[in-house]
């Protein structure tokens, strides 16, 4: 009897082609498993980014938010896509306000393609910072009415906005009716006005945040400047209350426009030493 015919050779051929078949049903098993997590991470990364809130999503941000979704390699096209997409794009508060989610960050302008909103205001500049100025003061004397509620709060509920800033936080949108409402007063203003670069918000700290990280976030009083309060001195974390600069009158002084000053629009003269800093909307004419 030939080697080649030995029920040794025999019994070796039929396990080589077991072997085999178990190799091809493993990569079979791992091309689907990196197939699945790719598309696992993708639903993640998607999932992740549209809990984010402030605002507008960068490169950095977008890759961040994959590698903690666990897209693998398949997904990366995906990843890529919205990494680009992202590089494009670019009452004084309490802190339980917080923790209730009535929140903020910058959503009209905002966040200007995933993340705290849509860029409602995505047009033209379509206001001056004197105009913008006019509409605020025309509310001047609107007060709080049954159960702290105003106008400004009506709006901010019924935004696609409050949906995107409550879910950021950790709250919900009808946490907003009879919150503090200095940050509901300025996004009304700019968005009744169409002013490109305001944000629609109803927490300070995160609108402020907003604001300096879209490279809109400075320390000088311009008029139709939204200016934000730290009464007891701090930086953005320390943030309470926001209004919008009238004037800058040259003493250590600034003129401004307020919301939920005393429960109402007022008219009020304030120390530069108070202030935490100023967001630059897109002004035309500027």
């Amino acid at each position: 009897m030939s080697f080649r015919n030995s029920p040794a050779l025999a019994a070796l051929r039929v396990r080589t082609s077991e072997l085999t078949s178990q190799t091809f049903a493993l990569r079979g098993r791992a091309a689907a498993g990196v197939i699945g997590g790719a598309t696992m991470g993708v639903l993640a990364l998607g999932s992740a980014m549209g809990a984010v809130a402030s605002t507008t999503p960068t490169a950095d941000q977008v890759q961040t938010v994959a590698g903690v979704a666990g897209v693998g390699k398949g997904g990366h096209a995906a990843v890529d896509q919205l990494t680009d997409k992202a590089g494009k794009a670019g009452k004084t508060e309490s802190t339980s306000q917080k923790a209730t989610g009535t929140v903020a960050g910058e959503a009209g302008d905002a966040q200007e393609d995933a993340g705290s909103a849509k860029d409602a205001n995505a047009g033209a500049k379509a206001a001056t910072a004197q105009e913008v100025i006019g509409l605020a003061k025309k509310q001047v004397g609107i007060s709080e009415g049954k159960g702290g509620q105003t106008k400004f709060h009506d709006w901010y509920v019924g935004t696609d906005n409050a949906k995107l800033t409550a879910q950021r936080d950790g709250g919900n949108v009808s946490a907003y009716n009879g919150a503090q409402w200095c940050n509901m007063f300025v996004s009304w203003v700019g968005a009744q006005t169409g002013v490109k670069g305001m944000g629609w918000d109803a927490y300070t700290v995160q609108h402020a945040m907003w604001f300096k990280k879209t490279g809109r976030w400075g320390q000088e009083p311009k008029p139709g400047a939204v200016v934000f309060f730290a009464w007891n001195g701090g930086g953005i974390s320390s943030i309470n209350h926001v209004g919008l600069v009238v004037k800058d009158n040259g003493d250590g002084t600034i003129d401004t426009v307020e919301g939920n000053t005393g429960n109402a629009v007022k008219e009020k003269t304030r120390k530069v030493s108070q202030v935490a800093g100023y967001g630059y909307p897109d002004y035309r004419g500027k």
